[in-house]
């Protein structure tokens, strides 16, 4: 059998793949030590040690995914990861939400790794193998019309795993349904896997061969950024709101590569490696900062046994360390100096400015477009987080269990601490870290012997168009800031001086949880200003003891589920409608049957006669 398929079997250990497994272990380790903590208590010895099974598995499996080097392996692998983590989404098998969510996964995945089938039996029927090194060489005399076909296929099979829109209907209902450490490495890490299926078969392997190919997908990119940020601000949901940032930074992530494949056709070589050097530091910064949010939304959860924002409040006080922890990743994906998200979103930006300097007209304006939804997507999330750490973690209480909570066990406080200092690694040490993914994405696209511009001086990064940025000495200057403003605080107020009030109440003399800041309050501004896109509708319920007098008013607020209302619904009703006629054909009668067989006979002998 090996024979028949040429296979070859081995690992490989390019910078690529090199790559990917230091997110994957980053990210695993971490997260497998707080489960230790997050996995007790919570369910029975034989529950935690299946959950254990099921995740050493499921880091296996992404492992093998990113090192194989035969493309009827990866698609084992592929396949033992998409089905490892359906089991850990309906790990909690008596929620309904988790099985439904399960099901959706598995169905969006199962139809990705169809496509994805494809392609590869397409570039098998050309080269006669699997092996990445004989599909790459043998690529380039790949007919165009089956070129472009494998292109498709692949964005559409690696694009539903990756979750752009609007192939992400899975993405906000599997992430927030697993326990809280695969949900971290889900959305960490799983996805990612898809980025590196996109950089390891269609830019390496088939080779960049049209300029739409990058065309389309920095469109697909910029509008997973805006969609992904916009439904995140409408949601309540802690661990939801964090999934729709998944698919948002997937967006960001694909701006930097599909500008390196334009840049690549328009023969800007030097900006295509910076630019696909800035979507790898993007993606193992999202795979941090992700984590470590998904694990703090785990202790929120853990200690109070709700994910609805609206039902917390005063968490500083209780958890203040999951607060801290969760204010540090709320900074760094709302890309705030001087944490990662901030470097590789500023390189991301960086390249379209020099980009638009650089190319035509038509490009100009192309890449200037993308550039303001990456500043517009930024904008947002930040007012995203806002909301998030203000409504979670400040002001009153909103729930006897928000009240009692208490902080999470030891090993869940590690976890965090770790990812939390490596978002201040990653971002400080952004020179020399970029420095590394340069090597990698001259090697990916071929250009080895490539000569940038852009160096490593002190731990200053300088880019293509000569535009310095030092993390460390931004730190500096903002430690420096505030201790001059404490100094200052002190010096001209005195400690003798110092009143006590209470804090700012919005004018409300007996300031409670019930007349506090909402988070529905907060992002009402949004839902109005996107109301084009979020279809807004509310209902409102009355109960009253007379016409006069109401005893209780219920209103409630929504968002009409554009993508699932609009396309996948009337997708499904298409094909429950043939299932039912299908079933028709099938009616258990043995006489249609046999007639069925006798056209059949009929119909066969007829061509047998005409050919």
């Amino acid at each position: 059998m090996a024979n028949i398929f040429n296979l070859h079997l081995g690992f490989l250990h390019d910078g690529l793949s090199l790559f990917f497994l230091a997110t994957i272990l980053l990210i695993s380790i971490p997260s497998g030590i707080y489960s230790l903590g997050y996995l007790k208590g919570h369910y029975s010895k034989g529950k935690i040690i299946y959950n254990w099974v099921l995740f050493i598995l499921f880091v296996i499996s992404m492992l093998l995914v990113v090192t194989v080097n035969n493309a009827l392996v990866f698609l084992i692998c592929w396949e033992l990861m998409s089905l490892v983590s359906y089991f850990l989404v309906v790990f909690d098998e008596k929620s309904e939400k988790s099985q439904s969510a399960g099901t959706t996964y598995v169905v969006m995945t199962h139809i990705g790794t169809a496509f994805i089938t494809a392609a590869f039996l397409i570039l098998y029927k050309h080269s006669g193998s699997f092996d990445f090194s004989i599909l790459k060489a043998t690529a380039d005399t790949l007919q165009s019309t089956a070129r472009t076909l494998v292109f498709i296929f692949l964005l559409i099979g690696f694009g539903t795993k990756a979750g752009i829109v609007p192939l992400h209907i899975w993405l906000p209902q599997a992430h927030p349904q697993a326990p809280s450490h695969v949900s971290s490495l889900m959305s960490g890490v799983m996805i990612k896997t898809a980025i590196y299926g996109i950089i390891r078969f269609i830019i390496f392997i088939l080779g960049v061969d049209s300029l739409w190919w990058g065309n389309l997908i920095l469109v697909l990119a910029a509008v997973s950024c805006v969609v992904g940020v916009i439904y995140a601000l409408m949601e309540h949901d802690l661990k939801k709101l964090l999934a729709y940032h998944s698919v948002e930074n997937i967006g960001i992530i694909l701006l930097g590569l599909g500008a390196s494949m334009v840049f690549l056709k328009i023969n800007l070589p030097v900006l295509a490696v910076f630019s696909l050097a800035a979507s790898l530091y993007h993606l193992i910064n999202h795979a941090i900062f992700k984590g470590l949010l998904f694990l703090c939304a785990g202790s929120v959860y853990k200690a109070t046994g709700t994910r609805d924002i609206e039902k917390l409040g005063g968490l500083i006080k209780k958890m203040p360390y999951t607060s801290v922890a969760f204010l540090i990743g709320a900074m760094a994906i709302s890309a705030l100096p001087p944490l990662n998200g901030f470097v590789s979103e500023w390189l991301t930006l960086q390249a379209f400015f020099q980009g638009a300097l650089l190319s035509t007209s038509g490009i100009k304006v192309f890449l200037s477009l993308c550039a303001a939804a990456l500043a517009l997507t930024g904008g947002l999330a930040a007012a995203c987080f806002v909301k998030a750490f203000g409504i979670t973690f400040l002001a009153q209480p909103r729930s006897a269990k928000a009240k009692e909570a208490l902080d999470v066990p030891f090993s869940m406080k590690i976890a965090m601490g770790i990812l939390s200092i490596l978002t201040f690694v990653f971002g400080l040490a952004c020179a020399i870290i970029f420095k590394m993914l340069v090597i990698v994405s001259k090697s990916v696209l071929g250009l080895k012997t490539l000569n940038v511009n852009f160096s490593l001086n002190n731990f200053t990064l300088v880019t293509a168009n000569n535009t310095a940025v030092s993390l460390p000495l931004v730190a500096l200057m903002l430690i420096a800031s505030v201790l001059v403003a404490i100094v200052l605080l002190f010096v001209f107020s005195g400690k003798s001086k110092v009143k006590k009030y209470n804090t700012w109440d919005c004018g409300y003399y007996k300031l409670n949880s019930r007349n506090e800041y909402t988070a529905t309050a907060f992002s009402k501004p949004f839902r109005i200003a996107f109301s084009f896109f979020l279809l807004p509708y509310k209902k409102t319920e009355k109960i009253r003891e007379s016409f006069y007098h109401v005893k209780t008013f219920k209103y409630e607020t929504f968002t009409t589920p554009v993508f699932g209302k609009y396309i996948y619904a009337p997708l499904l009703g298409i094909i429950l409608s043939l299932a039912r006629f299908m079933r028709r054909l099938q009616p258990g009668s043995i006489h249609l049957y046999i007639s069925y067989i006798f056209v059949t006979i009929i119909t066969l002998i007829m061509f047998m006669k005409k050919f």
